[in-house]
């Protein structure tokens, strides 16, 4: 039973860290870094390129460790604190269906933080050494 827990972390762990990275970090990566003027949502305040600096972070950086399991717990808390500025502050005041993404995130990296990478994954491999 523990194996088939570990194999469902590391299915989390790639899906939703790769899935981050790919098809919301990159874009957002490619926007920070490039030569166009930024144009991003300022949700909390800090300035457009603070706030676009922020998620891609997380959804670059962090999404990054999640999915190889690398310092899980602490890489999740970024994710998990963009999911909830989607949720509660960008698409608030939206229909469902603009926030059902950030939440079908949010799910498993709170999963995620509350039980680790699993044996499969960069800090199980640290912890034996």
């Amino acid at each position: 039973m523990k194996n088939q827990l570990d194999i469902g972390l590391l299915l989390l762990r790639l899906t939703f860290g790769g899935l981050m990275l790919i098809n919301h970090g990159w874009g957002k990566m490619m926007n920070l870094f490039g030569d166009d003027p930024i144009q991003f949502a300022d949700p909390i305040g800090i300035g457009e390129t603070a706030s676009l600096a922020l998620a891609v972070f997380a959804e670059v950086v962090c999404a990054a460790l999640v999915a190889i399991g690398f310092l899980t717990r602490w890489a999740i808390i970024p994710l998990i604190i963009t999911m909830l500025v989607a949720i509660f502050i960008v698409h608030i005041s939206d229909p469902f269906k603009k926030m059902e993404m950030a939440i079908l995130y949010l799910i498993p990296y709170v999963v995620l933080w509350m039980n680790g990478a699993g044996k499969y994954s960069v800090d199980a491999l640290l912890r034996k050494n």
